[in-house]
């Protein structure tokens, strides 16, 4: 696995709670590793047998190429703190950008029997995984499914996660394509915005993101897919990848108001998507929100619970 010498340079966008006097939620500020590891001791959720189920914060990713801050490289430290005789393995995580549920075990067999059990409740029809998402707009909707095709696309000197409109079966079958489901419900909705269960069928990178803009929703704090989504006399309306750069997420002024943010902080809203819950064998696995996300529900007049 990957030290931690020189991760302080790549650190990690961490979580503090609001100051006091300040409507602005006080999400974003970089953390070291030696941070980084109290606020995953202080995060463990679960602990049975050889499962441990920690509370990931957003921005730290569960790979990471050498010298970086990644989970994977402070497993090491983090079992020797905690007291584990054996070394943590990654069964189900969520992506870097996302917040909530990482299920680690310390058994081989464990991993693997756990990892397959994910594979065949989606060939069943199930439906593992169970996140929360902030959205800016409310489905019309109360509750669907999101179907679309994705895959990768080079836009200048990036790569981003496009949908495909009516893929064929041959790219499908090339694996060119993906084949892609969530099933979503509203919880609440309070003035334009909205909480949403997500339970995606399928794994794609950045699957959620991207479908909640296939339903003119996008999440909060999503800078990297949310330009999709523009609106003519309020009205949203979904633009192609290619007509719609990569930018940081607009919003309104009205909406700023009530998050008590000005435009110069937006590039700093962190996305607000939370693995919350996952099925298990012997029953599910939840995790709280973290601060800023349930900060913002309150800001929005939206219930917690």
């Amino acid at each position: 696995m990957a030290g931690t010498g020189s991760a302080a340079a790549a650190a990690v966008r961490g979580l503090t709670r609001p100051g006091p006097g300040t409507r602005t939620a006080g999400w974003r500020r970089l953390l070291g590793p030696k941070e980084t590891l109290r606020l995953l001791e202080g995060s463990v959720v679960h602990r049975e047998g050889a499962l441990l189920a920690l509370n990931k914060p957003p921005g730290l990713p569960v790979l990471g190429r050498p010298g970086d801050l990644s989970l994977d490289a402070l497993l090491p430290t983090l079992r020797r703190r905690l007291g584990l005789p054996a070394e943590l393995h990654v069964v189900k995580a969520p992506a870097r950008e996302y917040s909530g549920l990482v299920l680690l075990s310390s058994c081989y067999q464990t991993t693997k029997k756990l990892q397959q059990f994910f594979t065949d409740a989606r060939w069943r029809g199930q439906y593992p995984a169970t996140y929360r998402a902030i959205t800016m707009g409310v489905p019309a909707e109360v509750e669907g499914e999101i179907s679309a095709g994705l895959n990768w696309q080079q836009q200048g000197d990036r790569a981003m996660v496009v949908p495909v409109p009516a893929p064929g079966r041959r790219s499908v079958a090339r694996k060119d394509v993906k084949s892609t489901l969530t099933r979503y419900r509203v919880l609440s909705a309070v003035g334009g915005c909205a909480l949403l269960q997500l339970q995606p069928r399928t794994a794609f990178p950045e699957q959620l993101q991207v479908h909640l803009t296939l339903l003119l929703c996008p999440a909060l704090g999503d800078h990297k897919h949310s330009s999709r989504v523009g609106r003519v006399l309020g009205v949203p309306f979904f633009l192609s990848p290619e007509s719609a750069p990569t930018h940081t997420q607009v919003l309104d002024e009205e909406l700023l108001s009530r998050l008590g943010l000005s435009p110069r902080q937006l590039h700093r809203l962190p996305l607000h998507i939370h693995l919350q819950e996952l099925a298990l064998p012997e029953g599910p696995l939840c995790a709280p929100p973290p601060p800023y996300f349930l900060h913002t529900l309150r800001c929005l007049g939206l219930p917690e619970n």
